[in-house]
């Protein structure tokens, strides 16, 4: 099989010359657009998450060899989470060369984060089924990047920062109402409260929802810094 020029560029993005080109076109191919003959990516993307927490967790280790489980976890959840596999994903143009079903591609596909985190997770395992587990660290530490030595020390997300906050003052946890979604449904965009018990609330606007609750998460618990400051 030979790739498609335009696959053949992605390969080039990648830094991986692939000598089995079928599993990226597999690593590439959402469910929408899948067939008998034409497999989708759900079994690599399962690989993949794995791959990627153990090149992560050795990473971390490597990093600060004085941290404690306690302290690396909230940073491994930083790197690992969906939101930054598809931010790495954007970087390198993966929703361009996805391959997705009509209704998926017209409901805005390319763009999805869900989509473009798990097809990054597909990609990794096409790597290491490739070429093997050395291939697939080096891809994965060479995308992600410095993103490693800059993640906080602290780096547990907003939504569950502020339950653990929550929780140690003995409230219930925190709830999440969309206030709005405007624009197309291809391109929504969700306004989501962020809501304590005790009636404080933050607003946010995203292009997804998680996004969004993770922004009005963010912000409430901005607000509460700096009142309690």
């Amino acid at each position: 099989m030979k790739l498609s020029a335009e696959l053949a560029a992605f390969s080039g993005r990648l830094g991986h010359s692939f000598a089995r080109p079928e599993l990226l076109l597999r690593a590439l191919t959402h469910s929408s657009l899948s067939s008998p003959t034409r497999p989708d990516n759900q079994r690599l993307e399962f690989l993949g998450d794995r791959i990627l927490g153990l090149v992560m967790a050795e990473a971390l280790l490597l990093a600060d060899k004085g941290a404690t489980e306690g302290q690396l976890a909230p940073r491994f959840n930083a790197l690992v989470r969906r939101e930054t596999c598809a931010d790495v994903a954007r970087e390198i143009g993966l929703g361009d060369v996805l391959k997705l079903g009509r209704s998926e591609m017209m409901s805005g596909g390319r763009r999805k984060e869900a989509l473009l985190a798990d097809a990054m997770e597909a990609v990794i395992a096409a790597v290491y089924r490739d070429a093997g587990f050395e291939a697939a660290r080096d891809l994965v530490l060479r995308l992600w990047g410095t993103r490693i030595g800059a993640v906080e020390p602290d780096a547990r997300d907003a939504k569950t920062a502020l339950q653990e906050w929550a929780q140690a003052r003995g409230l219930t946890p925190p709830h999440y109402v969309e206030i709005a979604r405007e624009g197309p449904d291809h391109a929504p965009v969700f306004t989501i409260a962020a809501r304590l018990s005790t009636g404080e609330e933050a607003q946010a606007t995203a292009g997804a929802k998680r996004q969004a609750e993770q922004a009005a998460a963010k912000a409430l618990l901005d607000r509460i810094g700096r009142d309690e400051g």
